[in-house]
C-alpha cells in the first residue's frame, strides 16, 4: 500500500508514503485521522516520503475540508524526504499557512525529526 500510518505513544503518527499518492488513499487517512482527532488526540505527524514519485494528477488536492475543520488541533509536522521534494511536500503539508509548525528533514536526519516532533 502507497500510504500506511502507524499510531504510536504520545500521539506520534507515522505517515509512509510511496510511489503516487492517490487522493482517495490520503482522504481515508484524513478521515481516520480526524476520527483521533475527535477523540482528543493532539497528532504529532511524521511524514516519511519513501520511493515516492508524486501526487495523483488530475484528483482534486483542493480539498480544504479538513485544514478548517482539524488543522488547527495538529501540534507539528516533520517530513522526510529526498531534498528534491522539499519545496513541494512543504507547500502540500501546508507550511506558513497552518498553525503547526512544519519542518522538511532530509532522511540522513530522521531521528532529529523524531527529536524535533517531541520537543
Amino acid at each position: 500500500m502507497p500510504l500506511q500510518i502507524q499510531y504510536q505513544p504520545d500521539d506520534i503518527y507515522v505517515l509512509r508514503i510511496s510511489g503516487i499518492l492517490k487522493r482517495s488513499e490520503f482522504a481515508a487517512e484524513q478521515s481516520a485521522l480526524a476520527r483521533q482527532i475527535d477523540s482528543g488526540s493532539k497528532p504529532r505527524l511524521l511524514v516519511i516520503l519513501e520511493n515516492f514519485e508524486g501526487w495523483e494528477r488530475g484528483a482534486d488536492w483542493n480539498d480544504l475540508d479538513f485544514l478548517i475543520s482539524h488543522g488547527g488541533k495538529i501540534y507539528k509536522i516533520a517530513v522526510v524526504a529526498e531534498p528534491r521534494w522539499e519545496t513541494l511536500a512543504l507547500a502540500f503539508a501546508g507550511a506558513g499557512v497552518r498553525r503547526a509548525p512544519v519542518k522538511f528533514f532530509p532522511p540522513s536526519e530522521l531521528e532529529q525529526a523524531r527529536s524535533w516532533l517531541a520537543e
